[in-house]
């Protein structure tokens, strides 16, 4: 694996360590002890999920690419799951920030880019992923 790309798995692995401290927060919210609308918990608890799940994935896909003998710039496919682990999850936090909130704001347009950059992410790494499998055949 590429060196850089270690150092971006290793950052990764840390902030495992902010999801888990998320899931105290969130913890407190489900349980009533912090007062939010439906909306805000519903959101807080999808932004929760989403950053855990990518953060494997992610992490998963560099693995993957690595193994796969996926080279240049196409190794760098995994990091575009990474960074949607960040925009979804953002989205959905910050898009129900204040009091009483019953509809997302502007900064639910974070979620749908983070979508956006998965989607393209997961296509590049899988092409990636067969076209090196397919030129180990050769």
């Amino acid at each position: 694996m590429d060196p850089v790309l270690t150092i971006v798995a290793g950052a990764t692995i840390l902030t495992v360590i902010g999801i888990m401290s998320g899931g105290t927060f969130l913890l407190r919210v489900t349980t009533g002890g912090l007062p939010f609308s439906p909306l805000q918990k519903s959101f807080f608890r999808a932004g929760h999920a989403h950053a855990g799940v990518l953060v494997i994935l992610g992490l998963v896909i560099l693995l993957i690419e690595s193994a796969a003998g996926v080279s240049g710039g196409w190794q760098w496919s995994g990091v575009g799951v990474l960074a949607a682990a960040l925009l979804i999850p953002g989205g959905f936090f910050l898009s129900v920030l204040g009091r009483d909130v019953t509809r997302p704001g502007r900064a639910i347009a974070l979620l749908w880019t983070g979508v956006a950059v998965l989607a393209v992410a997961l296509a590049v790494s899988g092409v990636a992923v067969i076209v090196a499998g397919a030129a180990r055949l050769a």
